[in-house]
Formats: C-alpha cells, structure tokens, sequence
C-alpha cells in the first residue's frame, strides 16, 4: 500500500509537528524479580499528530493495545492530557536504527473535550496554510 492511499484512509488530517510529549502507563507492570508493581514514564517527542492520535518516537517498548497517558504543550502554549492506545510500534531489529522513525503510534481514545477541539484546531490551521 502506497504512502498516500494511507493518509486518504485516515480519519483526521495528520500534521507534522515536533513537539516535547510526555507517555506513562496507566495500568502497572511488574518488576520481575521482586513482584512489585510500577509504571513507566518517559519524555518523547512527537514527530506528527492528528485529532484521533500521534506518532511519538520512543525507544520504549509498549505493545499494541497498551493505554497511555500522553502530556503535551502545542506551541500556543494549549496543554493536552489524553488517554492513548498504542495502536502499532516500528522498531528495526537488527542494524541500525533509524532514531526518526523507531517509536510507536498512539490513538487518542479519551481526553477534555476543549482540549481535543484545541488539538484539532491547530492541526486544522496547519493544514489551511
């Protein structure tokens, strides 16, 4: 499938945007050899972003299905907290890595209304200019 009938089937215009973003887990994970429960948080990049999601470049390792809790500021200063669902990941195994493109895509399922319309708005502008 060629690059461009992927973004037609998208739902939401997709920007890029490098923006500082902030992913935790929600539900814990277990350290193996004590049994205790953590999370896991980290600060990323985000190299594009729609209304429906973003992809972030991390060399952290979430699988498919896994929730999220995505940080971010847009550049107009908006904040947005959104639930995610790790959607698909791209890692290369074996070789070099290719640091642009390794990460995951994240599919925004929750968040404040406000700061979702906010979200939209911004790619919208993007996409207008």
């Amino acid at each position: 499938m060629s690059e461009a009938s992927s973004y037609e089937r998208r739902r939401h215009p997709r920007v890029s945007a490098s923006i500082d973003v902030r992913i935790s887990t929600i539900e814990p994970e277990r350290d193996p050899w004590t049994g205790r429960p953590f999370f896991r948080a980290s600060q990323e990049r985000c190299a594009n972003v729609s209304r429906g999601g973003a992809f972030v470049r991390t060399g952290e390792e979430f699988t498919p299905g896994r929730r999220l809790l995505v940080e971010m500021q847009l550049p107009d200063g908006t904040p947005l907290e959104a639930i995610g669902r790790v959607a698909w990941t791209k890692r290369v195994i074996g070789g070099e890595e290719d640091e642009e493109g390794v990460g995951v895509g994240v599919e925004f399922i929750g968040g404040s209304p406000e700061q979702l319309a906010r979200l939209e708005h911004f790619v919208d502008d993007l996409v207008d200019a």
